[in-house]
Formats: structure tokens, C-alpha cells, sequence
């Protein structure tokens, strides 16, 4: 009994052990490294590894530039952010723009482009953490509303009479809608990529890519990433946000998205309270759009800012 009992105990240290590294590792970028594979393709031997050790994700890189003519800002949010503004003259408006998780502006630059192209001045935003951005920590659009902020503050504060409109994708879209709740943001109007549900369901689905089960460990390990980052990720609710955001809105998904359910991004279009529009896009995932279904993209969403 008394080995039986130092060995439950060894164990439960370790268990905690094991979720504060992954918790830690889920929320903060590397300074270098290797990038781990997406769970969906790893090994059963390295799904068991990720899962004790956590994921390695380098801090994500700009690796293009624009290829029109560009000026970087900086602007102070919880970190110092860089972005990229890039006027078009006689502008129709200002598209700002922001990343998804693990990613950076230089990733959305093909959406900016095509922004660009119809008329539209665009500014790119780098989240704490991210590509020209300080810090390391990324908190799955939660702290990040106060980026989308300051990124509209700006905007407003240099075109005070343009209309300026959000575009976010993933865990941006997840930033917008946050914002929008906590600050009360006036964007003209938003367009949303593949918002998820809840905090909760989206750690879930984590698990569920590795084939391993979800409960009690999703919650477990939230309770860690609470902990280490300061706020209180059960409350992190897209779909609660929704009820609060009277804004224009363009809700987008794949229909094959792994990561986010259908039913997750139905449920946040029934909470929104203003005009909206929501569009399935048959061929695409949990990616960009322009990837695989670019015309059916640019069809829906200049149609929607076109609208009165």
C-alpha cells in the first residue's frame, strides 16, 4: 500500500507536470526550433510524445512582403504591434485585417490583395507574438481583442470619415467578435471566417485530431492555460459574443473543416443580432479560402460589401 500510494503520487505530479508544459507550449510561440506536424498526421508513438511534451511552435515569421507599395506602423496594444498599411487611391474604404492562430500577416497578404484590386485600402496586423509583433504569448483571440482595438482606433483616427471594415479569420474572427463585446468597437462591417464555438470546444477538437479522448483532459489542460495566462478560458464564447454584435456581418465556413463544426458556426449566426449573411463554402477546410475556392470567396464577399 504504502508503494501503491508514492506511486499515485508520483503520478499525479507527473500528470501536472505534463499539462503545464502542454498548456504553456499551446500559448507560447518558441524562440526557434522545428514546428510540430498537425496531430492528424503524426504517428501514434509521436501523438503520445506531442501529448506529454506539448507542441513546438516557432514564433511565426513574415516571409513576403506586399508587392504594392507599403508602410509599417507600430502600434501599442499589451505588446508592440507591427503592421501594414497599404493605401489605394480613391479608396472605397479600409479592410483591416487579421491572422489566424499560429500564423502572422504575411500569410493573409493574398486577401489584402485582393481587397486591394476592387478598390479598397487594407491594413495587416501582426497579434502579440506574431511576425513583426513583440512578445511570444498568443491567448486564442482573448487578450487579442484589445489588438483588433487599437488596430480600429487607428483607422478611425486617421480616415475619420471612411467607412472601415474587419476581416478576420479563425482565431482573428474570434478577436473581432470579442472586441466588439468588451470595447464596443463600431466597425461599418465584418466579415468572419470560421469562428469557433467556445474555448472548450476548439481544445476538444485538439485532442480529437490525435484520436485520443477529450474529457477530462480539454478541460484539465484549460485549467492550466487559465492559470499560466491570466484569464479565464471557459468564458472565452464566440457564441455568446455573437448576441452582443448588431454589425453587419458575414459569417463564413468550409464545410470541410476538421476544426471547427458546422453546428459551432450556425449556432454564433443565430446569436447575431444584426443584418447578416452566412456562406458554406463546399470545397474548403480550415484554411484560407482563396486556396481552393477563390471566385466563389470574391463573389460573396464584395456582393456583401456592396450591399447598402
Amino acid at each position: 500500500m504504502k508503494i501503491l500510494k508514492w506511486l499515485l503520487f508520483f503520478l499525479f505530479i507527473l500528470a501536472n507536470i505534463v499539462f503545464y508544459n502542454h498548456a504553456y507550449s499551446f500559448t507560447h510561440f518558441s524562440k526557434s526550433g522545428k514546428r510540430t506536424q498537425s496531430p492528424e498526421s503524426l504517428p501514434f508513438f509521436e501523438k503520445l510524445t506531442t501529448l506529454f511534451k506539448g507542441v513546438s511552435i516557432p514564433k511565426p515569421q513574415n516571409t513576403t512582403l506586399p508587392s504594392r507599395k507599403y508602410e509599417t506602423l507600430f502600434i501599442q496594444s499589451h505588446e508592440k504591434l507591427e503592421t501594414w498599411l497599404i493605401e489605394v487611391e480613391n479608396h472605397k474604404g479600409i479592410v483591416v485585417l487579421f491572422h489566424g492562430y499560429s500564423s502572422c500577416k504575411s500569410g493573409i497578404l493574398n486577401y489584402a490583395e485582393q481587397f486591394n484590386e476592387q478598390g479598397y485600402s487594407t491594413l495587416l496586423v501582426d497579434f502579440m507574438g506574431s511576425g513583426g509583433s513583440e512578445g511570444y504569448q498568443t491567448t486564442i483571440g482573448f487578450l487579442e481583442s484589445k489588438d483588433v482595438k487599437v488596430a480600429f482606433d487607428l483607422m478611425k483616427q486617421k480616415y475619420p470619415t471612411e467607412n472601415i471594415y474587419l476581416m478576420g479569420s479563425s482565431m482573428g474572427a474570434v478577436a473581432i467578435m470579442k472586441s466588439i463585446q468588451d470595447y464596443a468597437i463600431t466597425p461599418d462591417k465584418i466579415i468572419l471566417e470560421c469562428p469557433f464555438g467556445t474555448m472548450v470546444k476548439t481544445t476538444q477538437k485538439r485532442f480529437e485530431a490525435m484520436n485520443l479522448p477529450s474529457f477530462p483532459f480539454a478541460q484539465i489542460l484549460l485549467v492550466y492555460g487559465g492559470f499560466i495566462n491570466g484569464f479565464n478560458p471557459f468564458s472565452h464564447q464566440p457564441t455568446e459574443y455573437a448576441k452582443q454584435i448588431d454589425t453587419p456581418t458575414l459569417l463564413m465556413s468550409g464545410k470541410k473543416d476538421g476544426r471547427v463544426t458546422l453546428e459551432e458556426v450556425e449556432e454564433i449566426f443565430g446569436n447575431l443580432t444584426g443584418p447578416k449573411k452566412l456562406k458554406i463554402l463546399e470545397k474548403s477546410g480550415h484554411e484560407n479560402y482563396l486556396v481552393n475556392e477563390k471566385g466563389n470567396w470574391v463573389e460573396t464577399v464584395f456582393g456583401f460589401l456592396n450591399e447598402d
